[in-house]
């Protein structure tokens, strides 16, 4: 899933990778922008945590007319006027502005690095705002962006990743010289995926993948612990021994007939049963007009 992502066969919408300071997510931005000139697609850089030339090392130095950097890193915040694009310019107009100055054949791709550093400076409604609003735009085709999720409010990360198409969270690898990527890719139906690999980024930012296997003979088991007798300290017993239930099983049960009592109620008795009425001196009965008494 990992590179179907990077290399833009699940391509467009926002992606976030998020990182922390045990491990670095900036080399996969660079994997990025590696395949997106692959593609042929220009690539719009906006530069806040690092300089230019750290960014393109690495990289295929004929591709500098695919890449345009916006340094923002020697003057983030616009105090000196020494970079071309500032914390303040992460909005709708001002980045349309920025993209559509440069001529392109088809929308390109928007790095961020980062969108923490954005985040230090601007409300998160803000800029979540900002990133529902590029996508919708049309002039980028795809926004990734590099998320710091040890320096926020778990809040404000899982209201960022809510935005994102993808997210490529990265971390260390256990006795490996690789990292661990975990990928959530949500559907156009909404249906949520994930999948974990183990990746490796190689001088040229080139993206290796492998999918990550649970070998049996690295899997620990924890022995089964027995489970308590909820009724080992009762003053009381709950259990019935082999002769109370023998006896119990003697007793008849007051709904139970027996044969004898089914044979004694259904015998016939001799005689049978009449209901006799004797009318007294209060009983206004006409035999000729027996509904005298009622108002009809």
């Amino acid at each position: 899933m990992l590179l179907n992502i990077v290399h833009g066969t699940e391509s467009g919408g926002f992606i976030v990778v998020e990182d922390t300071v045990k491990y670095s997510g900036r080399e996969i931005l660079k994997c990025f922008i590696n395949a997106a000139i692959k593609r042929g697609e220009d690539v719009h850089v906006l530069g806040f945590e690092t300089s230019e030339a750290e960014l393109r090392a690495g990289l295929d130095s004929s591709s500098g007319q695919k890449i345009h950097f916006h340094k923002g890193h020697p003057d983030p915040l616009g105090w000196t006027c020494k970079s071309s694009v500032t914390v303040q310019q992460f909005n709708t107009p001002d980045i349309t502005r920025l993209v559509q100055n440069t001529p392109h054949t088809k929308a390109a791709v928007l790095i961020v690095d980062s969108l923490s550093f954005i985040l230090r400076h601007h409300q998160p409604v803000v800029i979540c705002r900002s990133l529902q609003e590029l996508k919708k735009v049309g002039v980028v085709k795809t926004i990734v962006g590099l998320l710091h999720s040890d320096l926020h409010l778990q809040g404000v990360v899982k209201s960022v990743c809510h935005l994102a198409n993808a997210v490529i969270s990265v971390a260390p690898a256990n006795n490996e010289h690789c990292g661990v990527a975990k990928t959530t890719r949500r559907t156009k139906s909404g249906k949520l995926m994930q999948e974990e690999e183990y990746f490796d980024v190689s001088e040229d930012a080139a993206l290796s993948v492998k999918t990550r296997t649970h070998q049996p003979g690295h899997v620990q088991t924890e022995p089964d612990k027995p489970k308590a007798d909820p009724t080992s300290n009762l003053t009381f017993n709950l259990r019935l021994s082999k002769k109370e239930k023998e006896a119990k099983e003697k007793v008849a049960l007051p709904f139970v007939f027996s044969q004898e009592k089914k044979s004694a109620l259904l015998r016939p008795t001799p005689g049978t049963g009449r209901i006799t009425y004797e009318p007294d001196a209060y009983d206004d009965f006409d035999e000729e007009d027996p509904d005298d008494d009622l108002d009809v």
